[in-house]
């Protein structure tokens, strides 16, 4: 167990107390965790602790930190007990970050924070870097959580992601109003040189925000095929107004040879009503002179070559 510090006045209680209560408001606040100079701020001697522990009131995560009365933990348990295994100011960041801001990225398989002491002590499940150029500007709370703010999110990301990856993350974060400009400018100023800089800048000067904006898998593997052939549409669920006032959105547009592919996946559009209201909604595109074709959740899955050549006969008709 980590060494308690010196100099510390506190009660011996292997039972039942206030300061219980007080330590389960914490663990309520902080996803069921707990770090060991919060219990020795509590006044829980080392006796006390280990007795929890024995008694099974208190699980070791790491090294220095409790999950509280039971094992298992959310991923944000998980997120907030990397943070306090680390040394004060950690906060979660890069792709750990990006999942807690909801930017449509997938969840590592550890645990990314930033740290202000780039030589910190590695920690199993955790992957640490360096807080050098890290200021309060990049700190925010998010559900209680110490994580970088979007802005210094994006730029953390965009050191070992694609392109698609970066597009989607500031598409996300468009579509929840959480895209700061005057943010994003200021963390690519201090960015001094760091190799993800370019790539945000790129995405945010050189891609249309919203225009590729999917909606599940199924739709970024239709957009991948497309953009691979070089027949990238102008639009993905793009809105068409009928002149009742009524309308209906496009899962892919293209805009001169008034094209719109519809990719329907193994889930929908299976009942007889769906079949025809999805029938009636492409009659009604074909009044308005667009050409409205249907691909295959097994086709865009499977045969993304069949996919891409009848794409570009399409296009070229």
């Amino acid at each position: 167990m980590e060494a308690l510090p010196k100099n510390v006045h506190m009660l011996d209680e292997n039972v039942e107390t206030p300061r219980d209560h007080l330590l389960a408001r914490l663990a309520e606040h902080q996803h069921g965790v707990v770090a060991l100079r919060q219990l020795v701020a509590l006044g829980l001697s080392a006796s006390a602790v280990r007795s929890r522990v024995a008694a099974g009131r208190l699980h070791r995560v790491h090294r220095g930190v409790f999950a509280v009365g039971r094992r298992g933990l959310t991923h944000r348990g998980r997120v907030m007990a990397a943070v306090l295994a680390c040394r004060p100011e950690t906060v979660a960041s890069h792709r750990t970050a990006a999942v807690l801001l909801n930017l449509r990225m997938r969840v590592p398989g550890w645990i990314d924070v930033t740290a202000a002491d780039s030589t910190a002590r590695r920690r199993a499940g955790i992957r640490i870097h360096s807080g050098a150029t890290l200021t309060a500007d990049d700190v925010v709370l998010v559900d209680n959580i110490p994580c970088t703010t979007l802005a210094r999110t994006l730029l953390d990301v965009a050191e070992d992601a694609t392109r698609r990856e970066i597009e989607r993350a500031c598409e996300q974060a468009e579509t929840q109003r959480m895209l700061d400009m005057l943010a994003i400018d200021g963390v690519l100023h201090r960015a001094q040189g760091r190799r993800g800089a370019s790539l945000l800048r790129a995405v945010l000067s050189e891609h249309q925000l919203g225009s590729t904006l999917t909606r599940n898998e199924l739709e970024e593997r239709f957009l991948a095929i497309s953009r691979h052939a070089g027949m990238a549409p102008d639009g993905v669920n793009v809105w068409i107004a009928f002149s009742d006032g009524d309308g209906a959105e496009a899962d892919f547009l293209w805009r001169g040879p008034r094209l719109i592919v519809e990719v329907d996946g193994r889930d929908v559009h299976t009942t007889r009503r769906a079949f025809e209201s999805d029938r009636r909604r492409d009659q009604r595109l074909s009044i308005l002179g667009f050409r409205v074709v249907r691909f295959t959740w097994r086709q865009v899955t499977f045969e993304p070559g069949h996919v891409a050549t009848t794409l570009r006969g399409l296009l070229s008709c």
